[in-house]
């Protein structure tokens, strides 16, 4: 594939649509045309985000201006994003393989940082926004010149989408908006937030509005950074509005739609975080077959024990079923069907599987296992979150009943 010239590393489009026809299912997740994608990310990546991954866990923020900077500039920011707004106009698959590859970033939290930008904070406002938001927000967001957050959880409601108190009452030509919200990706560095309020009174799932705030607007106070377990790298706020006022033309698409909006994207949100976690997972095997291959007990490889060796083929295998389904997924999505199950499904098995290799691999490293030095450690902590953000396991298998019709019915 040929890259385009003046130090943009972004793959020239036209050519990496390729013809028309039917897609073949089996391949559309992993064309070769992705390849050259990949590869000219895994060049930024090794240059100019790993050597720093350590330093910015440490400090618990990496410098989300500069690297979306270095993205924005070379275009992963906007691969399935419109041309008119600086976007590649690609489908969906490329954004899967861009994810998949960022799984190359020794950490959990910069990854899941991107995936906010690109793929939580941004879908509504691409499908549904004025021209006029999308060249305020959408074209400065995918060139990295403003980091978004999404800001839909609150201390009460997470998965429960439904149960957010956060209100903005429409007062002549502005919302006057109150409340606060939670778990905040990016909330101490982003310069807008794609906020969800309820904008009405009445049915939960049709009273709620996307708008796009600025979040340096009087009464937005980011209270607290909270510490966490995993993704040290990526800050994470707590935030209150108190009467903050916001232009009423900063509304995404119509009001009372933001619930229905949230929903939409929710699929191609799952679907990332699973592309995510394979390349992590697969590096964690391979660490640890390394580390036991020579690490010795009793005067023998840890590796030659039986017990050892065939548990990591196990999650070799386990790892290659994921992105079997994923592929076959993200097939048929881009052909237009409803893939809500197997995203599902997908998300479900990407969380379990997480927990299972790091803690399987942890176990392989004894005593080094437990510090802060190995990669293993790292990941131990940062992907257990899969299980939780975007839809915990337990509301994937609520799903997933529901299309088997063996969800009881209220």
């Amino acid at each position: 594939m040929a890259l385009r010239g003046g130090g943009r590393w972004a793959l020239r489009a036209s050519a990496l649509r390729g013809g028309g026809g039917r897609r073949d299912i089996g391949r559309v997740a992993d064309a070769p045309q992705h390849g050259a994608l990949r590869a000219a990310l895994r060049k930024i990546i090794d240059k100019e985000i790993n050597p720093f991954v350590d330093k910015w866990e440490e400090e618990g923020q990496f410098p989300a201006h500069k690297v979306f900077k270095t993205l924005g500039q070379a275009g992963f920011l906007g691969v399935d994003k419109p041309t008119e707004y600086g976007g590649m106009g690609l489908d969906f698959s490329y954004s899967i393989a861009v994810a998949e590859e960022l799984g190359s970033i020794r950490c959990g939290g910069i990854p899941m940082a991107i995936g906010v930008q690109v793929g939580m904070a941004t879908p509504a406002l691409t499908r549904f926004g004025s021209d006029e938001l999308k060249k305020q927000f959408l074209a400065p967001t995918i060139s990295g010149d403003l980091v978004a957050c999404l800001g839909i959880s609150e201390p009460g409601a997470g998965s429960d989408v439904a149960s957010i108190k956060t209100t903005a009452v429409r007062k002549g030509d502005e919302y006057v908006i109150n409340g606060g919200k939670m778990w905040t990706t990016s909330g101490c560095q982003a310069d807008w937030m794609c906020l969800l309020a309820n904008t009405s009174e009445g049915h939960p799932h049709r009273n709620k509005s996307l708008i796009c705030l600025p979040m340096n607007l009087p009464g937005i106070h980011i209270t607290k950074k909270i510490d966490k377990l995993g993704m040290r790298s990526s800050d994470t706020a707590q935030i209150f509005f108190e009467d903050v006022r916001v232009p009423s033309k900063n509304l995404i698409g119509e009001e009372g739609m933001g619930f229905t909006y949230q929903m939409l994207q929710f699929q191609e949100e799952r679907l990332w975080g699973v592309a995510t976690v394979l390349t992590p997972l697969e590096t964690i095997i391979q660490e640890t077959i390394d580390y036991t291959r020579q690490r010795k007990v009793f005067g023998q490889p840890v590796l030659q024990n039986q017990a050892v060796h065939f548990r990591l083929a196990e999650l070799a295998t386990e790892v290659e079923l994921l992105r079997s389904l994923l592929y076959r997924t993200i097939a048929l999505y881009v052909e237009g069907n409803d893939v809500t199950k197997f995203a599902s499904m997908a998300k479900l098995k990407a969380g379990r599987l997480a927990r299972e290799v790091t803690d399987s691999c942890l176990q392989f490293w004894g005593g080094m296992g437990f510090t802060s030095e190995v990669l293993v450690s790292r990941f131990y902590r940062d992907l257990r979150l899969v299980s939780i953000g975007g839809g915990t396991d337990e509301i994937m298998l609520s799903i997933i009943c529901k299309h088997m019709e063996t969800l009881p019915r209220k």
